[in-house]
C-alpha cells in the first residue's frame, strides 16, 4: 500500500494500525534548530486522545509520543524526525465476529476488493486511530511555524452537530477549552450534551462540522493552477477519516450570493491592504491574501453503531451485523485537533516552498 505521505518540502509519512503494537509518523523537511521536545507535541495529542469524557470512545490510550530521531539537545537537526505512539488498550477480540463481514459505512469492503486482505481489528489503517500520528506531526509543524511565522495562530472548533448549528453572534473563543465539544458557543455545548447522551443510550451516532482558522497568515503563500494553497488544504482535510466535504471561506454558500455580495472589497489601510469581508476565506487565485484562512469540513456519523444493519460476507451471503466495541458517538469531537494539525502541516509546507522559489514577496503596494 503506497500513498501514505503528504507534503512536498515538509513531508509526513504515517504508519501503523489501530490494533498493532504502535503507530507513528516520519517527518522530513523540518528546518534545523527548531526548539522541540515530546512535551511540546503532547498538548495537542492530549486533546485528541480517547476516553477523556463520556462523549468519546472509552478506549483508554495515553497517546504518549516518543521522538526517536531528528532532535538533539532540544532542537531539530534537519534530519528525519521519527515519532512513535504505543497502542496500549486494544481489544481485538471485539472484532472477531466481523472478520468475514463488511461493516456498512466502513472501508472494509473497498480494502478487501482492492487488496484481497484487510485488518478487521478496528479497521487497521482506515481507523481514525491513525490520526494520532497526524496530530504528532502537526505538533512538529507548529513548532517550526513559531520560528518562521511567530504571529501565525491556528484554532479549530466545532460549529455544528447534526442539524444543530452554533449561534455565531454568541461565539466566545475563550469558551472553546471549557466544554468537551471544543465549541465557542456555550449554549450549543449544553444542547449537544443532551443530544449525545440520547444517541449513546440508543446505540446511534451523529455527524459534525469543524471550522479551522489560521490568523496572521503571510500573503503570497500558494501558486497558480496546480500549486494552490486551497487545493492542498482541501486535500489535507479530505484525507481525514470520515470527512465527506470541505469548504474554504463562504464555501457552498457562495453559490447563493451575487457577485456584488461575494466580492471582498479592498481598501488601503495604514499597514497595507484591508478587505471589507472574507468570503474568499483568505485565498484568491490559490494564493493567500493575508486575511484569515477559513476552512470547514464535515464529518459523517460514526459508522460503528449498535443498531443492526444489513450487509454481506466475503462469500456474498446476506447477513445482519451489529458493531460491538468502543466507539465515538460523534467522531467530530476529536477531529478538531486533527484539522488544526493538517492545516499547520500545509501552511509550513507552503511557507518553505515560498521561501525556496520567491524568498520575500516581490510585489509592493503603496
Amino acid at each position: 500500500m503506497s500513498t501514505n505521505s503528504f507534503g512536498r518540502m515538509f513531508t509526513v509519512t504515517t504508519w501503523g494500525e489501530s490494533h498493532g503494537p504502535a503507530l507513528g509518523a516520519t517527518v522530513d523537511g523540518c528546518p534545523p534548530n527548531v526548539p522541540l521536545d515530546a512535551a511540546m507535541l503532547q498538548e495537542a495529542l492530549d486533546r485528541r486522545k480517547p476516553g477523556q469524557n463520556r462523549f468519546t470512545t472509552q478506549r483508554q490510550e495515553a497517546d504518549q509520543v516518543e521522538i526517536l530521531s531528528g532532535v538533539f539537545q532540544g532542537r531539530t537537526t534537519g534530519t528525519p524526525i521519527q515519532l512513535m505512539i504505543q497502542n496500549t488498550d486494544q481489544r481485538s477480540k471485539d472484532y472477531t465476529e466481523i472478520a468475514d463481514k463488511f461493516r456498512p459505512g466502513h472501508a472494509d469492503i473497498t480494502y478487501w476488493q482492492k487488496y484481497g486482505i484487510r485488518d478487521y481489528r478496528g479497521g487497521g489503517r482506515s481507523s481514525a486511530r491513525e490520526t494520532a500520528a497526524r496530530v504528532a506531526a502537526g505538533g512538529v509543524a507548529r513548532a517550526a511555524l513559531r520560528v518562521l511565522a511567530p504571529e501565525l495562530k491556528i484554532i479549530g472548533y466545532m460549529v455544528q452537530m447534526g442539524a444543530d448549528r452554533i449561534d455565531r453572534k454568541a461565539m466566545d473563543m475563550a469558551e472553546i477549552v471549557r466544554n468537551p465539544f471544543w465549541t465557542p458557543d456555550a449554549a450549543a455545548a449544553g444542547r449537544w450534551e443532551d443530544t449525545l447522551a440520547g444517541l449513546r443510550k440508543s446505540g446511534n451516532s451523529v455527524g459534525a462540522v469543524i471550522e479551522v482558522v489560521a490568523q496572521a497568515v503571510p500573503p503570497g503563500l500558494g501558486a497558480p493552477v496546480y500549486g494552490k494553497i486551497d487545493t492542498d488544504i482541501a486535500s489535507a482535510m479530505m484525507s481525514i477519516n470520515a470527512v465527506k466535504a470541505v469548504e474554504i471561506g463562504a464555501g457552498m454558500e457562495a453559490a447563493s450570493l451575487t457577485g456584488e455580495e461575494n466580492a471582498d472589497e479592498i481598501f488601503m489601510g495604514p499597514d497595507g491592504p484591508i478587505f471589507s469581508s472574507n468570503h474568499a476565506g483568505g485565498i484568491l487565485g490559490g494564493i493567500s491574501t493575508g486575511q484569515d484562512i477559513v476552512c470547514r469540513f464535515a464529518v459523517k456519523p460514526t459508522s460503528s453503531i449498535l443498531k443492526p444493519r444489513r450487509t454481506i460476507t466475503k462469500s456474498g451471503d446476506e447477513v445482519e451485523i451489529v458493531t460491538k466495541g468502543r466507539h465515538d458517538p460523534c467522531v467530530g469531537i476529536r477531529a478538531v485537533p486533527v484539522g488544526e494539525a493538517m492545516l499547520a502541516c500545509v501552511l509550513l509546507d507552503h511557507i518553505l516552498l515560498h521561501r525556496g522559489q520567491v524568498g520575500k514577496n516581490q510585489g509592493r503596494i503603496g
